[in-house]
């Protein structure tokens, strides 16, 4: 793609950002989308006039449901803009509302219909299971965190296996998304007893858990939406070479395994370059055989996934990631309120960054024990300031050695291959991460962090990452038992 394409697509995707927040703006002020019926587009409406509208709850069965669906939406806007006071007096109403026949299982239907709607908008939004329920969890806690789960198991129900990604089916199984409670009719109740809670304790947890929902943010699409998947999609878009990736990652694991196991920091860093030696090696051998195999017509197309980063120390865990999504020819984009990264990159460099990433943060971890905590002069706790700028260092020295390691690949890839005009490759699978990080992100921005303020945390830091520098590799193999 040329640069007048992309700043043509820039522009583009920059008049439907505004068209979208104005849209946004008009119909409520940035309100939670509806997931209690209407067009989600539109927002979430709020209830017309003050206090409760009147309804004659002695009437048909569907006036009963509108009054369930009028409360589940003015609680969650009551929740948007902070009115405590409403949102339990509409918890209160729909726990208990007295001389409606039926009223708990209309309650019961209105909730679970709202959820599962949420649930596919988030979808839309381009979250995936076990980033919702983690977020949910992050904003109310595990209890709120087991209601999403089973009210994300409630809407998978609606999907043939065969149009379900295999990473959202991993992720399912991972969360042990499964309807357990059989029928919807009585779900609440069954639900109350697992959780050892009354009435109305769950239906406010129902309630915020929706609010969680509707107020997620836009994030990119990484993989199908369920329903729009084929099965096999996976394999052929990391082909080829998925079965080398395989066994490379297994022996890449192996190392980093001995590396987050032994007790000797030379060993452990010695064992790190090692690993992202073989990773390196594997990512240009792939990109050549991706450029040179039958009908190839150019460096493929980016993939993403997600990554956690969790409290605390997320801005030094940032950068770690950063560095490490860098060395393997990936790019990093944090979302900081949300506690996570998008990492874009093809699929075997993503699998390098997320193992390496993973066990760099264990090896950090160990490190970080084993260096104990600190107090200044006068006897107060600098305990998180020093580690702060451990991690900082850390990720800043890793970051060089992982480059170094890299780099060593690289040119042990061009002696390997004379007559290989590998540079022009890698240039293009740069090229095609840079494109899709436009593509998804076209109002990025870039700020300078500034997380070091314990001199003692920053030396010890690199000293711990720069430990291997005083024994030479050769003496580590990937012949690893």
């Amino acid at each position: 793609m040329g640069k007048a394409n992309r700043l043509r697509r820039r522009a583009k995707l920059k008049d439907r950002e505004k068209e979208r927040r104005r849209r946004a703006h008009r119909s409520g002020q940035g309100a939670p989308r509806s997931a209690a019926g209407g067009q989600a587009s539109t927002g979430w409406q709020a209830p017309s006039g003050t206090g409760w509208q009147h309804w004659d709850v002695g009437g048909s069965r569907s006036s009963a449901a509108d009054l369930a669906e009028e409360l589940v939406s003015e609680a969650v806007h009551a929740q948007f803009h902070g009115n405590q006071d409403t949102f339990g007096r509409c918890a209160a109403k729909l726990a208990d509302m007295r001389g409606v026949p039926g009223w708990q299982r209309i309650v019961e239907r209105a909730l679970i219909a709202s959820l599962v709607r949420a649930v596919t908008t988030g979808w839309q939004r381009g979250w995936q299971p076990a980033e919702v329920v983690r977020q949910v969890g992050r904003q109310f806690g595990a209890r709120h965190a087991r209601l999403a789960t089973d009210a994300v198991a409630a809407e998978m129900r609606g999907y043939s296996s065969v149009t379900v990604d295999e990473r959202w089916e991993a992720q399912l199984a991972g969360l042990g998304a499964t309807a357990w409670w059989g029928s919807d009719d009585g779900y609440l109740e069954r639900w109350r007893d697992r959780e050892r809670t009354d009435l109305k304790a769950a239906v406010t947890c129902a309630l915020e858990t929706l609010f969680a929902f509707a107020t997620l943010p836009e994030l990119g699409s990484l993989c199908p939406l369920p329903g729009t998947a084929r099965r096999g999609a996976l394999d052929s878009e990391c082909k080829p070479g998925r079965l080398v990736d395989q066994r490379m990652l297994g022996r890449v694991r192996a190392l980093l395994a001995k590396a987050e196991s032994t007790e000797f920091p030379e060993e452990a860093e010695a064992l790190t370059s090692r690993a992202q030696e073989l990773m390196s090696r594997h990512s240009i051998d792939d990109a050549l055989l991706a450029v040179a195999g039958p009908g190839a017509a150019g460096p493929g197309q980016a993939s993403g996934r997600r990554l956690f980063l969790d409290s605390p120390y997320e801005v030094a865990k940032a950068v770690l990631l950063d560095v490490v999504a860098g060395a393997n020819r990936c790019r990093a984009i944090w979302h900081k309120n949300l506690g996570l990264s998008t990492v874009l990159g093809f699929p075997g460099d993503l699998d390098a960054v997320e193992l390496l990433f993973t066990s760099l943060l264990v090896q950090a971890t160990t490190a970080l024990v084993h260096a104990g905590s600190r107090r200044d002069a006068y006897g107060r706790s600098r305990t998180r300031s020093f580690r702060q700028s451990f991690l900082a260092s850390y990720a800043q020295r890793i970051g060089e050695r992982l480059t170094d390691a890299a780099g060593a690949a690289e040119r042990q890839a061009v002696a390997d291959s004379p007559g290989t005009d590998l540079l022009p490759v890698l240039a293009a699978r740069d090229r095609a991460v840079d494109e899709a990080v436009e593509e998804m992100f076209p109002e990025l921005t870039q700020h300078a962090v500034n997380s070091v303020h314990d001199r003692e945390g920053w030396i010890t830091g690199r000293a711990a990452a720069d430990l291997a520098t005083l024994h030479g590799r050769h003496e580590v193999t990937g012949d690893v038992a």
